[in-house]
């Protein structure tokens, strides 16, 4: 488009302008019809000063139960009337057609047949909590847990549910919850990282970096990953030449060059981000491999979690690991199973068992032995999956070979520990344990409810970012359970 005058460089007239954006008309109005629709962004509200991040120690807003959390993540879906959630109701109606509607993933393997729960139900402890035969271990700290029976996300999708459960959005990209705690309250130790997630040997979780990623939040607050076997971080040790002073010296130069820098360029998160990661490696030296030596452990701490057993070794080694973290001072710890391995769409009957005998010890010595040392009362520890099953036949092709479809609109999950009430049982399914119908818990819910437990208002934990403020629970409305708290 040409113009009957030249403009001198750098200048722009009223005119100019509106002739530049199709004679104004197209720039003006999607303006004014945003602005009517509510739908323009608001104008960024000035800082008065540079944000600063770290991992420092901060107070909550109120006082906190917890100061630390072990998450056990059994990602794929673990049965809720198998495991959790008896329903007698299922048992008489086997084979016959679901009176109600159902929504498959798989709609090609689908039935409508009922699949009763398939291992014993019974109660135990003084609360009289009812746990499958495939928990017997699990059975013997049931004073200790509050299970929830009335979790929902409500999107039949590992993925979605997932980042729900995580984030708070069925979408990827927001910050997980250890990366807010760290964000908001900041860690007790600066020997070792504020969030650490413990894999599994035989391969990344469903999703893999996502399940501890810091979204939008700066890179300072993202989830270290700890092998699963030794070594369990790798270059921890410096060559034999730089041992000493040597290092030290040589430390202390990349300090003060790495902080110059950073003063020339203000402002930069991921800059600062990596320097304190160099920094905070180098005090792991010493710190990182003494926490994670399980060797200094009893003979009979080590049995109780079954590291002298295969099938409970991994899990074992983890859990005891986790805790160890928490005693130093680590604020969020996650455990993660490999792949999606609590997805049983096929095979139930062998692969829930498998499953179970792998976890349940070391997850039930974990809860004793946080007990025992007077860390549970300030430590959480979460176990579940990002959603539930169906109560119907899913691969119809024989006992052997049936499964459970996906179900996020009633299943279960636990909670222990940091103020949690133990030996009670939260929210009910429908006769079928199919969906949530009393005292439904959503994942805002959860969300809210665990923010609580450590001092922080769901409402004013809140980042800034591009002129927006968001929280872990901007989504929907969010409550917290005060129900279960202790």
């Amino acid at each position: 488009m040409s113009f009957p005058y030249d403009l001198p460089k750098g200048f722009c007239s009223r005119r100019h302008f509106l002739g530049a954006s199709a004679f104004g008309l197209t720039s003006t109005a999607l303006a004014w019809m945003l602005q009517q629709e509510g739908l323009l962004a608001e104008p960024a509200r000035p800082e008065l000063e540079q944000r600063k991040y770290d991992l420092n120690s901060k107070p909550g807003h109120h006082p906190a139960r917890a100061r630390a959390m072990i998450s056990i993540l059994m990602i794929g879906g673990p049965s809720q009337m198998d495991l959790f959630d008896p329903k007698p109701l299922l048992k008489h109606y086997e084979g016959k057609k679901f009176p109600g509607e159902l929504k498959f993933d798989n709609a090609g393997q689908a039935s409508a047949k009922v699949l009763p729960g398939l291992w014993e139900f019974k109660n135990h402890g003084r609360s009289g909590t009812e746990l499958s035969s495939l928990l017997p271990h699990l059975a013997g700290v049931v004073d200790d847990i509050c299970v929830i029976r009335s979790m929902q996300t409500g999107v039949n999708n590992h993925g979605q549910s997932l980042y729900a459960l995580a984030g708070g959005r069925i979408t990827a990209g927001a910050p997980t919850l250890g990366s807010w705690l760290n964000y908001g309250l900041g860690c007790e130790t600066h020997e070792l990282p504020a969030f650490i997630t413990l894999t599994h040997p035989s391969g990344a979780p469903l999703l893999a970096d996502h399940n501890w990623s810091n979204g939008w939040l700066p890179s300072l607050y993202q989830g270290t990953v700890i092998r699963p076997r030794e070594p369990r971080i790798l270059n921890l040790d410096p060559p034999e030449h730089l041992l000493g002073a040597g290092q030290e010296r040589q430390l202390d130069f990349l300090r003060e060059i790495n902080r110059g820098h950073l003063a020339k360029h203000p402002g930069e998160l991921d800059l600062d981000a990596r320097i304190a990661s160099y920094e905070l490696a180098a005090r792991m030296q010493t710190a990182a491999k003494e926490a994670m030596d399980i060797s200094r452990e009893s003979e009979a701490t080590r049995k109780l979690y079954g590291i002298d057993n295969e099938l409970t070794r991994d899990y074992g080694t983890r859990c005891l690991i986790a805790r160890r973290l928490v005693e130093r001072g680590v604020r969020f710890v996650q455990i993660i199973n490999n792949g999606q391995s609590w997805d049983h769409h096929s095979g139930i009957v062998k692969a829930l068992p498998a499953v179970c005998a792998k976890s349940d010890q070391p997850v039930a010595a974990l809860i004793a032995d946080l007990k025992a040392r007077g860390l549970l009362d300030t430590t959480l520890v979460h176990w579940g999956g990002e959603m539930g099953r169906l109560p119907v036949i899913q691969n119809d092709l024989g006992k052997e070979k049936v499964g459970r479809d996906h179900n996020t609109y009633g299943f279960t999950i636990w909670l222990a520990g940091g103020g949690i009430k133990g030996g009670m049982t939260y929210g009910e399914t429908d006769e079928w344990g199919h969906k949530a119908v009393k005292d439904i818990v959503t994942h805002h819910d959860y969300h809210a409810t665990l923010l609580h437990l450590f001092g922080l208002d769901h409402t004013k934990l809140i980042y800034r970012r591009a002129g927006r403020e968001l929280s872990l629970t901007d989504q929907k409305p969010a409550r917290v359970v005060k129900e279960i708290l202790a």
